[in-house]
Formats: C-alpha cells, structure tokens, sequence
C-alpha cells in the first residue's frame, strides 16, 4: 500500500511486484506519471509488472488516456470484484501465457 506515485515508485525499487494498481489522482505524483516514470525505468515488459489504473473518471476518452500514459489495464471506481478478477486474470496470462 502506498499513499502516493512517488511511494509506489520507491516500493518498486525495494521489491518486484507482478502487478501495481494505480490510483489515477495521487497526491504528489499521480498515477499517469507514476505509469510513464515506472514504464521508463522498466522497458523490458518480462520484468515490468502489470499497472493497473484506478479511477472514478469514467468518461469517454478517460480509458484511452490511461492506456496511453502506459497503463495496461483500467478499472472505474468503484471497483467491482468481477470487474478486478477479469484485470488480474488478463494479468496472470500475461505474466504465465
């Protein structure tokens, strides 16, 4: 658990995680910078986990923005249990093929 982008991104540097969930409005460092910072540091996709964003913006075009910024995958808040079972499973197969 971290409070803002910039713990998530020291978190990273402690520890690989196979997947990171990304709140979208962070303080400090939000996760749109968050994702292009760990997409930076990590460009090799085998070894880079799965970044998830996280948002209550659920308007046209907000997904694509996600994505964009180097997210893999969206979820809107609030978050439904088939909705993140669906984004860790697309994660699982990434990770195990």
């Amino acid at each position: 658990m971290a409070a803002n982008g910039a713990e998530v991104l020291a978190a990273l540097e402690r520890q690989a995680y196979d997947v990171v969930l990304l709140d979208v409005h962070m303080p400090v460092l939000g996760g749109l910078e968050a994702a292009r910072s760990i997409r930076r540091h990590y460009p090799d996709e085998a070894t880079r986990p799965w970044l998830i964003a996280l948002t209550a913006n659920t308007m046209p075009g907000d997904r694509e923005a996600c994505l964009a910024a180097g997210m893999d995958d969206y979820l809107g808040k609030p978050i439904k249990l088939p909705e993140l079972t669906a984004a860790l499973a697309r994660a699982r197969l990434r990770m195990h093929g």
